[in-house]
């Protein structure tokens, strides 16, 4: 049984906090049916915040809501990640193409400022919020494209690659320095409205996380 959450924060944050948590450390397992009525008399709250914080989690792709059923855990798997990985990497680098000229100086401080918080978290040795940061990273670039269909699609791509991060979040801090580094050098790019240059940095950065998702994967069979 989980235990009961406290008034200090809203009720919302603290049950999605602790679900969360719950997910990634495999308390709750795949395809896991989450009741409401039980997980909101385990977390001593009414179902109002429990909703919340389930529409929080489906946004990260960490929980599914199913019509008419309650909502279940999302499944994780090393193919459908290989699959978000190849889409997202196609989809980023076409969208560094659409909105590089429209890139004004606001938004590249939204990104630095962006990058700036990743290199807190890793001094921090707070992984999940880096993990949080880095997705947060790809979908603000994909803020900027006028396709709004393409922005839903590269967001759910990212929330399935967060999922699996998440997952085997205990080895990103043997790479997190190298992906925030990735991330400045888009960045640099993008300020210099360098179109060559950006979508090289996108490309070599999609297929360095393909990399490091796969080495971490090995690593969590063989653990």
């Amino acid at each position: 049984m989980m235990k009961k959450l406290n008034q200090s924060e809203t009720l919302a944050d603290q049950a999605y906090k602790m679900l969360k948590q719950a997910i990634v450390q495999g308390k709750l397992e795949d395809n896991e049916s989450l009741p409401e009525e039980k997980l909101a008399n385990d977390l001593g709250i009414s179902r109002t915040p429990l909703r919340d914080a389930l529409a929080r989690l489906a946004n990260e792709g960490l929980v599914i809501h199913q019509r008419g059923r309650p909502a279940k855990v999302s499944s994780f798997t090393k193919e459908k990640s290989l699959e978000y990985l190849e889409l997202r990497s196609l989809l980023e680098v076409y969208n560094i193409e659409k909105i590089i000229f429209k890139v004004d100086e606001p938004f590249i401080q939204a990104l630095k400022d962006n990058a700036a918080s990743q290199l807190e978290a890793i001094q921090d040795n707070n992984y999940n919020a880096f993990i949080d940061l880095d997705r947060d990273f790809h979908l603000l670039l994909a803020s900027q494209n006028d396709n709004g269909e393409l922005r839903k699609i590269i967001h759910q791509m990212n929330t399935g690659i967060n999922r699996a991060f998440l997952i085997l979040s205990k080895t990103v801090p043997k790479s997190a320095n190298d992906a925030y580094a990735e991330h400045l050098e888009i960045i640099e790019a993008l300020e210099n409205q360098d179109i060559v240059e950006a979508r090289s940095k996108m490309l070599v950065h999609t297929n360095n996380v393909e990399k490091r998702f796969l080495t971490y994967y090995k690593e969590e069979l063989d653990a």
